[in-house]
C-alpha cells in the first residue's frame, strides 16, 4: 500500500449537523475568489437541483462520497467569463472545465476547514455532465445535505452525498 493511502485511511467520519453551513461558506469563499462572484444565500429554494450542467468530484478516504456542483446554461456561461475571460463562455469545452475547477475548490475547500478530514480524503478528479434529463442516485446507506445559492437570481446547486 502506498504511504499515500496509509495517511488517508485514517477512521471513517461522519457527517456532523455543521457541515451544512460548512460547505456553504466554503463554495460562497470559492465562487468570490476563484470567479469574483458574489453568490447569495437561498434560504427556501425548491425541493430538487436543476439546471443542464453537473460537476462532481469524488471523496475517498476517512469520508467517502461526491460534492457537486449544479446550475444553468447561462450561470455556466456566465462563471466562465469571469474565471477565464469574455471569450471562454462561447466554448463548451472551457465551460466544462471551469465547473470542473470550481466543484474541485469547493470540495478542497470544504475538507480543509475540518480538521478530520483535511489530510484524510482524497479527491478524484472532476467530472462534468451537462444535460438535464437524469437522476443521480448515491447507492445506499448514504446521507447528504445540500445548499442553494444565487447569481443573479439564478440558482446554483451545491451537494455532498456521504456514504455511511
Amino acid at each position: 500500500m502506498s504511504s499515500t493511502m496509509n495517511r488517508t485511511s485514517a477512521a471513517t467520519v461522519r457527517p456532523e449537523a455543521g457541515w451544512k453551513s460548512i460547505l456553504e461558506c466554503a463554495a460562497l469563499e470559492v465562487f468570490q475568489m476563484m470567479a469574483g462572484a458574489d453568490l447569495q444565500q437561498v434560504p427556501s429554494p425548491p425541493d430538487e437541483p436543476s439546471g443542464q450542467h453537473t460537476a462532481m468530484v469524488g471523496l475517498a478516504g476517512a469520508l467517502c462520497g461526491m460534492l457537486t456542483i449544479r446550475l444553468g446554461d447561462s450561470t455556466a456561461s456566465k462563471l466562465a467569463s469571469f474565471m477565464l475571460g469574455g471569450d471562454a463562455a462561447s466554448n463548451q469545452s472551457t465551460i466544462r472545465d471551469a465547473l470542473g475547477e470550481l466543484c474541485n475548490m469547493v470540495a478542497g475547500n470544504f475538507k480543509s476547514k475540518i480538521s478530520t478530514l483535511a489530510d484524510h480524503c482524497m479527491l478524484s478528479v472532476p467530472t462534468v455532465i451537462s444535460g438535464e434529463d437524469y437522476v443521480m442516485e448515491a447507492a445506499e446507506p448514504s446521507e447528504g445535505f445540500r445548499v442553494a445559492l444565487s447569481l443573479d437570481g439564478q440558482l446554483i446547486w451545491v451537494s455532498i452525498v456521504i456514504h455511511t
